[in-house]
């Protein structure tokens, strides 16, 4: 069978699975889900499609600064959206940022989803003092707000590592700080579901043929919890993305080189009483509309996995 033949296969399976026909009947999760593309889209192929490279000094002008939208008074058509303190395009400034925002986002998620998932598993199969032990520190953790974690995190990392080597290291910190902050959803998930299959008879079934621990977990019991583990990720990208967005808007995230939707928005915020404000509307408008299209993905998600909710639609 050749690829375009299993490429349609897949297609055709797709378009027969409820998830598919529950996406098409909602126009909300339609919009939400060409805003996220469009975005993710926009940020990927940034160098392509954008005038500037805003992370690149020597294609800045500082005669540039502070040029207003093209539809204001004093535009240039060089810089549609403005242009910041630096000169910088506002519009090339967005999407660029929008890249960083969205790494950092993806890989936090997926660092947070690697920590819960593997403490799930096995507080939820062992039991006992080791699964006491991880949800009472996840007890603790969860008592405090993500950001007030991360931002303790960052810190103590910082005052680790050497202080010449902040700006080469802050993405690298900033995705563990937000990762090692939101693993506890994950956790408390898994192991809820681990809680719940380890005791079915093909659980069981594969203890007395000698199938080992491990595979038992990776094999039977984590496939039937990547239902609610995909609905986490995807809320928890949103909630990572605006902690990404906080922190360097507190100016303890990515560098000011290169700037985050975040770090936009902490510079516009300096000239909005000035009058440009555009540097901050604009950054915070697409930050905002990003956010909310991935929650209402979300929250689509958590509704089309929940059986009960699903019936509740139908009828």
């Amino acid at each position: 069978m050749t690829a375009l033949a299993r490429i349609g296969q897949a297609a055709a399976r797709l378009r027969d699975h409820d998830l598919w026909h529950d996406f098409t009947a909602s126009k909300i999760t339609i919009g939400a889900a060409a805003v996220t593309a469009a975005i993710v889209l926009a940020a990927l192929f940034a160098p392509w499609i954008t005038p500037q490279n805003p992370f690149d000094p020597a294609e800045l002008d500082l005669l540039d600064a502070f040029t207003p939208p093209v539809w204001a008074e004093g535009g240039d058509w060089r810089f549609v959206l403005g242009t910041d303190d630096q000169g910088r395009d506002l519009y090339s400034a967005m999407l660029y940022g929008a890249r960083i925002s969205l790494l950092v986002g993806f890989a936090s998620v997926l660092l947070a989803a690697f920590i819960g998932v593997t403490l799930g598993l096995v507080a939820g199969y062992a039991g006992g003092a080791l699964d006491a032990a991880i949800m009472r520190v996840a007890d603790v953790q969860i008592s405090f707000p993500a950001i007030l974690v991360a931002l303790l995190i960052d810190g103590v990392l910082r005052g680790i590592l050497p202080r010449e080597r902040h700006d080469e290291l802050a993405l690298y910190v900033l995705v563990f700080a937000i990762g090692a902050s939101g693993w506890v959803q994950f956790a408390r998930t898994v192991r809820g579901s681990t809680l719940v299959e380890k005791n079915k008879e093909y659980v069981q079934a594969a203890r007395v043929i000698g199938v080992g621990s491990g595979a038992i977990m990776l094999r039977h019991i984590l496939p039937n919890a990547m239902g609610p583990v995909l609905v986490i990720a995807t809320i928890g990208l949103a909630v990572a993305i605006l902690t990404e967005a906080t922190l360097s808007f507190l100016g303890v995230g990515v560098p000011p080189t290169e700037p985050s939707l975040g770090t936009l928005i902490d510079i516009g915020q300096d000239f909005l009483f000035s009058g440009e404000w555009w540097i901050v509307v604009f950054p915070g408008v697409l930050l905002a509309a990003l956010i909310l299209a991935v929650n209402l993905l979300g929250d689509w998600l958590r509704d089309a996995f929940n059986p009960k909710l699903r019936r509740g639609v139908a009828q």
